[in-house]
């Protein structure tokens, strides 16, 4: 037996569950999430909300594309945020540390200015960047050296940059992480105005050619225009001069506006209710030649106790997002600076623990997290996917740092999530070779099988783990894979399989239900029970066993569970001292 303090007050933390969505997640808007919370069964469930950020105006990857931190008026309205606050409900909001829209202001700025333009160096101008680091390429772009570039931490295939049109004509690349695509727009017969010496039959001709080029997302270069080839280069610049663009362009942290735009955005999420500010991307906002581009130290370092300076101003509390080997250690590195940490390895590890009915890794973890005092924001399912990654050793000084799972156990998982139709992402290196599983996209639900024992037993779990449990409102509701939503997203739709909104109707049919009210009342318990403010013992156990006990003064919170036939007992004391008993068998 092992008595272990646990931290969950450090850093004035808030205290009690929190929900998570999308502001249309449930119904058609904001309000309609709003009477969800408000209904009976969801009364005293849920003391936290963290709002996903197409509650800001954005444009792609479902909200972490921003255009500006302002509100969302489609989804989202002002009587909602107080209707909220009302039911004493705090909110976490997502700061995209790294990028901001190409359809922001200030992007859109530098497009229309070019040079002359305040934001010049707000985003990351490649070829300055690398100037001294590499050599000019036959495409307009700097080639980093060898040895910078093999040190560069990819999340997609070939170089990240996207070449951006100057009002002169000329084009410039910018750095460019994340999403990117180059959108033309047809022609109409003004826009040839400028070729004066065609008839409008000739136009006409030229106008139906070239735009169903653009339909076919052909290359201007390669189009055929027949016996008015001579009119192609006036053409391209026409169809140039009218080029757009979706992406996500990288900031430049050595631009002091980047750091008044951090300032700025800390005051107005303050001004919407916010308590905690998940730093979405950081790791790859310090930039410098020859350094991995991801986690670079120490200037990371330096910029997150800038950010914390600033988030104090307005009594924020902030944590860093961070995807990396367990074996690496850099969630311990990011607690040991006071920072709160997600706890990505919670999913992978209890879908181990329930397809082996074996705890051992899932123990090792829980005893790592309490005996550190490591401060954490627990989950199942998210936005986002089940990590495959955060689970890895990693090879050090030519030995092996042990992951939390070894690489046969992650082998073996992911042939049984793909099994169940979940869908893979994958790390590339510098010429677009798969270095390793990412993550793997599947609603936890469909994760586990389908099977609403292992969900349950799953969330009894998260609720006995210390941290503040996070729950996806999907899983809440027992959602599965949303194939259709996958397939139609394209290449980068893969995120779509856990992300289906939730009709009015669905909702009413899920309250009713055991797997949707079961959980519901394990949520309850766990906002409300006053154990899980003391001190977690974690029991001495057969390996297919799990038994965690909480107990603060008089009040106590036990759950003995078997993992093997996913039955389970629960007792706990309410605050009134009344004992409660639920059985799973």
């Amino acid at each position: 037996m092992i008595a272990i303090p646990t931290l969950p007050q450090q850093q004035n933390l808030p205290q009690g569950v929190m929900f998570n969505a999308y502001p249309d997640s449930i119904g058609e808007r904001m309000s309609d999430l709003v009477a969800l919370l408000k209904k009976p069964e969801f009364q005293d469930t849920f003391s936290l909300l963290y709002i996903l950020p197409t509650f800001f105006n954005s444009d792609l990857d479902r909200g972490f594309s921003i255009i500006d931190y302002d509100i969302n008026s489609e989804l989202v309205s002002e009587e909602d945020i107080q209707e909220l606050k009302a039911l004493n409900i705090e909110f976490k909001f997502d700061l995209v540390l790294n990028h901001l829209s190409v359809r922001s202001p200030q992007f859109q700025d530098l497009l229309r200015a070019g040079d002359e333009s305040k934001y010049r160096d707000f985003f990351v101008d490649w070829n300055k960047f690398w100037a001294e680091h590499g050599s000019m390429g036959p495409d307009g772009y700097v080639i980093p050296d060898d040895w910078c570039l093999q040190k560069l931490f990819m999340r997609k295939p070939g170089l990240p940059i996207l070449m951006v049109r100057f009002p002169d004509g000329s084009l410039k690349p910018y750095w460019n992480t994340f999403y990117q695509q180059i959108l033309y727009q047809e022609l109409d017969m003004d826009d040839l105005e400028s070729i004066t010496d065609l008839d409008d039959e000739a136009k006409t001709q030229i106008l139906t050619i070239t735009n169903e080029a653009i339909r076919a997302n052909s290359q201007i270069d390669t189009i055929n225009f027949g016996d008015l080839g001579a009119y192609r280069q006036s053409v391209k610049d026409i169809v140039e001069s009218k080029r757009d663009y979706l992406g996500q362009m990288d900031l430049n942290a050595n631009s002091e506006k980047v750091w008044e735009f951090y300032a700025q955005t800390f005051a107005k999420l303050k001004s919407y209710g916010a308590r905690i500010i998940r730093l979405d991307a950081f790791a790859y906002l310090h930039k410098a030649p020859g350094e991995a581009n991801f986690f670079n130290k120490p200037g990371t370092w330096e910029y997150l106790d800038r950010l914390k300076r600033i988030a104090a101003d307005y009594n924020l509390i902030i944590f860093p997002e961070v995807h990396s080997e367990y074996g690496r250690g850099l969630h311990e590195e990011v607690a040991a600076e006071g920072f709160p940490i997600y706890d990505f390895f919670f999913p992978g590890l209890v879908i181990d623990a329930l397809d082996r009915g074996h705890n051992r890794a899932l123990l090792n973890w829980i005893k790592e997290v309490t005996s550190k005092g490591l401060v954490t924001i627990n989950m199942l399912g998210c936005h986002d996917g089940i990590p495959v990654l955060d689970l890895r050793g990693v090879e050090v000084d030519g030995g092996l740092r042990p992951g939390l799972l070894d690489d046969a156990q992650i082998e073996a998982t992911m042939e049984r999530l793909i099994d169940r139709g979940g869908r893979v992402k994958n790390l590339y290196d510098a010429d677009g070779k798969k270095i390793a599983y990412y993550q793997l996209n599947a609603t936890f639900f469909s994760a586990l099988g389908e099977d609403e024992r292992k969900l349950l037993l799953a969330r009894a779990i998260q609720m006995f783990i210390p941290g503040i449990p996070q729950v996806w409102y999907l899983d809440l509701f027992a959602g599965k894979n949303d194939y259709v939503a996958a397939d139609r997203g394209g290449a980068a739709g893969h995120k779509e399989i856990n992300r289906t909104n939730l009709s009015l109707s669905e909702i009413e049919e899920g309250l009713h239900k055991p797997i949707v009210r079961d959980q519901l009342g394990l949520i309850r318990m766990r906002n409300l029970a006053p154990a899980f403010h003391g001190q977690l013992t974690v029991q001495d156990t057969e390996a297919h066993q799990l038994s965690l006990h909480w107990r603060q003064e008089d009040f106590i919170a036990e759950l003995d569970a078997n993992l093997s036939d996913l039955t389970f007992n629960i007792r706990y004391t309410d605050a009134e001292g009344q004992m409660h008993t639920k059985q799973c068998l």
